[in-house]
């Protein structure tokens, strides 16, 4: 019985000594996923953070887009009011046709053509005849306006305020310009946190696993040594009993010999210093 248990024994502390080093790189991997997994946490925080403070910034330039779109078209809106002010006034007049804005970006049309295209002579002279017209048109055209000072007044008054408008459109360009760039790095900021959560989600799951297969091992690691104390126990009783009977036997011989010793002395025989001590030791 005691070789059963010792060889049981020999076996639970290979297993209990497998079972822990197991559990121990299983307990490392474990916290190495952990680790990960916190790191990419603390990133995807920071990511949302950021994507947060560029959400703030892009709502404050919108403020500013707003105010100036709405500054836009009403300067927009007062200068049409204007000009539709100064139609009626041209055709109160008789001033008819295109105005002396259109005329004069016709001619300078012309004459760019001129200098920049290659033609035939008379190609090249219709042209310098159609540039003397408008000239001429253009001439007239101003010369009447310069007489309508009602009509000049009121083209002036909304040039100049269609001139506010574009300074107004031009803010807003600026402003809506930063307000996408923000949207843009917002957008990308959250992207990367979805992206880095994923990663996150990934060592949290390899952690679990990990963890779990580590208390699996623990759990054979305990059982075993349990098993391995019982075992002790066992052994120590049989080691117990076998002294104990050993020890009956070893006194049993003891006082079989002291009776011999004892026999001998009522026979009168002389008994030396090792019988005495023999019988000391004994019931006798």
């Amino acid at each position: 019985m005691m070789k059963e248990l010792q060889t049981r024994k020999a076996e639970l502390k290979e297993v209990s000594e497998e079972a822990k080093e197991k559990r121990n790189q299983l307990n490392a991997e474990a916290s190495k996923y952990a680790a990960e997994r916190n790191g990419l946490n603390n990133k995807t925080k920071e990511l949302i953070t950021a994507a947060q403070d560029l959400k703030v910034k892009r709502d404050e330039v919108n403020v500013n887009v707003s105010k100036y779109k709405t500054l836009r078209d009403e300067t927009n809106a007062r200068a049409n009011e204007l000009f539709s002010q100064a139609d009626e006034l041209r055709k109160e007049g008789g001033l008819v046709g295109p105005s002396i804005k259109e005329i004069r970006k016709q001619i300078d049309e012309l004459e760019f053509k001129q200098q920049t295209s290659v033609m035939n002579q008379k190609k090249e002279k219709e042209l310098v005849t159609k540039i003397k017209e408008l000239e001429i048109e253009y001439a007239d055209k101003k010369k009447q306006l310069e007489e309508n000072s009602d009509l000049k007044g009121v083209l002036d008054e909304a040039q100049v305020i269609r001139d506010e408008a574009s300074e107004y459109h031009a803010q807003l360009a600026v402003y809506a310009s930063q307000a996408q760039e923000f949207h843009e790095q917002m957008i990308a900021a959250f992207k990367e946190a979805d992206k880095v959560r994923a990663e996150s989600d990934v060592a949290h799951k390899n952690f679990i696993r990990a963890q779990e297969t580590a208390d699996e091992q623990h759990k054979i690691f305990i059982e075993a040594q349990k098993e391995i104390r019982e075992i002790d126990k066992e052994s120590g009783k049989a080691k117990k009993k076998d002294k104990d009977a050993k020890t009956k036997v070893d006194k049993d011989e003891q006082d079989k010999d002291a009776q011999g010793i004892f026999d001998k002395f009522k026979d009168g025989g002389k008994l030396t210093m090792e019988d005495l001590m023999a019988l000391q030791r004994s019931k006798y």
